[in-house]
């Protein structure tokens, strides 16, 4: 029996899903993690081995699993993450996914709509941009309940990279990622600080420049190396996070794929921005100081991203 009020869906039992799953379950933060899969028995059995590990991690909320395409048990959910979609392959773009995965995630958002019409919609599945504007279409929420998970990634993978450049631990390190989830992603290297200085005061430029590059390529380095599949552990925190951010209506602000109507002087379009986040989703986009270079490139990702999104409509 759940021991406290609140229930998230993960769509997707794949290891993106199954291990925000396993996240999600451990922060305790609500009585059900429903997590579902168009798979016979995978979820159930991932479900039944997260339950078994309550009594030695110190957690009680209850994992279910449902296969077999089915959302019965995920009604009323407060928040759905969408994982559902394919990874990728060595050699293979996020846009790559474009097809394939807009036709899994239109059906995915059209289940939540009908089954969990007030929940909050956070897409982790690729291309990022462009499937949370069709999780959006397809779901009919407003745009604050939908948003997608990248942000928080990239800069984690931009806090990684600066701390093993300098040696120093990570919790040291501020950094900030904005822009799309691909080719037009915006490291900020003007907001970032080591230790509270700025890091144009610890790095060269071509240092800095090194390691912009090193996390816009964060995923496909992962790609190469697994040769199978795709990152899951560090993606997954992030989702759990945004998830746990809503549950709490925490009013963090997080770096996420939001709706931009306005802010920088770009209306009309999701992109990964920094956002406060609450019950409701993303309560408000915040604005923060960038230098000219770095808004010509956040307006040059929302360019790039628009036009694809526009065609998703027909997917």
């Amino acid at each position: 029996m759940a021991t406290k009020p609140g229930k998230i869906t993960v769509v997707g039992s794949g290891f993106y899903g199954s291990t925000t799953a396993l996240r999600l379950a451990q922060y305790d933060v609500v009585g059900t993690v429903v997590l579902t899969d168009i798979l016979e028995g995978r979820p159930e059995g991932l479900a039944l081995d997260i339950n078994q590990s309550r009594s030695i991690e110190g957690f009680e909320t209850e994992v279910v699993g449902v296969g077999g395409g089915s959302y019965e048990g995920t009604e009323g959910s407060d928040v759905v993450v969408v994982t559902a979609g394919l990874p990728r392959k060595p050699g293979m773009s996020r846009m790559d996914l474009i097809e394939t995965n807009a036709g899994i995630v239109r059906e995915v958002a059209e289940n939540v709509a009908r089954t969990s019409p007030d929940a909050v919609v956070i897409v982790v599945s690729n291309p990022l941009d462009e499937m949370t504007a069709l999780a959006q279409l397809a779901t009919g929420f407003p745009t604050q309940r939908v948003m997608g998970q990248a942000g928080m990634l990239d800069t984690a993978r931009f806090t990684d990279n600066v701390a093993r450049e300098l040696g120093v631990p990570t919790s040291s390190v501020r950094t900030l990622t904005l822009g799309s989830h691909g080719d037009t992603m915006v490291p900020v290297p003007s907001r970032c600080t080591v230790d509270g200085r700025p890091l144009s005061e610890v790095l060269d430029a071509d240092r800095i420049a090194h390691l912009v590059d090193r996390t816009r390529n964060g995923g496909a380095e992962v790609v190469a190396l697994l040769r199978t599949g795709s990152a899951y552990y560090a993606p997954s925190a992030a989702a759990a996070r945004m998830a746990k951010a809503v549950i709490e209506d925490a009013g963090s602000v997080l770096p996420v794929c939001a709706w931009v109507d306005g802010e920088y002087g770009i209306s009309g379009v999701y992109l990964g921005v920094e956002a406060e986040i609450g019950r409701e989703g993303v309560r408000r986009v915040v604005e923060g100081d960038l230098t000219d270079d770095e808004l010509a490139g956040l307006r040059e990702a929302a360019e790039a991203v628009r036009a694809k999104q526009a065609d998703v409509a027909d997917l």
